[in-house]
């Protein structure tokens, strides 16, 4: 067996670095993280189908419908941008002119108010908002859980109360 040369380790070390950045080591693609958004009936618990959402993130008040696929059964998928935290979210309808009243603000003075909910909470667990719209009887009928990627949230269309607001 020929024995290799100390000053021929020393050539070939530069032409095997060479090699090994010529094709580096695949890096693994960064999955995108999607949000499935489902709405309901405050009072019935029936899903809707809406015309749009509103789709915002991080407490900012930008819209962001780019990251949303609006499918015909009304299920909103959101392709969530790395490093976003919060998420915020209202269903539109009657062409996209009317916002629904998100069912988690149903009880405050200002209707309009959105609440914001921790995207990695949602993406672990999955989370439903609160349904203050209707209490009693129209709990049951409006229990939904989640699964893990899913945001759950409850809607009533504007009331007279709020029409006048606008």
């Amino acid at each position: 067996m020929q024995q290799m040369r100390p000053h021929a380790l020393l050539l070939a070390a530069p032409l095997l670095l060479g090699l090994a950045a010529a094709f580096p080591a695949p890096i693994p693609a960064q999955q995108t993280k999607t949000i499935t958004i489902l709405i309901y009936d405050g009072k019935t618990g029936r899903p809707l189908i809406p015309d749009n959402y509103v789709i915002r993130i991080d407490h900012l008040d930008a819209v962001h419908n780019e990251w949303l696929t609006l499918k015909d059964d009304g299920t909103g998928i959101v392709a969530v941008p790395s490093g976003a935290t919060f998420l915020g979210v209202q269903g539109a309808y009657h062409k996209s002119l009317d916002l629904y009243i998100n069912c988690d603000a149903a009880m405050e003075k200002d209707t309009s108010t959105l609440h914001w909910y921790s995207i990695p909470d949602i993406l672990s667990t999955g989370v439903a908002a609160s349904n203050e719209c209707y209490k009693g009887k129209y709990a049951d009928a409006t229990h939904v859980t989640p699964k893990p990627g899913q945001f759950v949230f409850f809607v009533r269309p504007i009331g007279p109360r709020e029409a006048l607001d606008d």
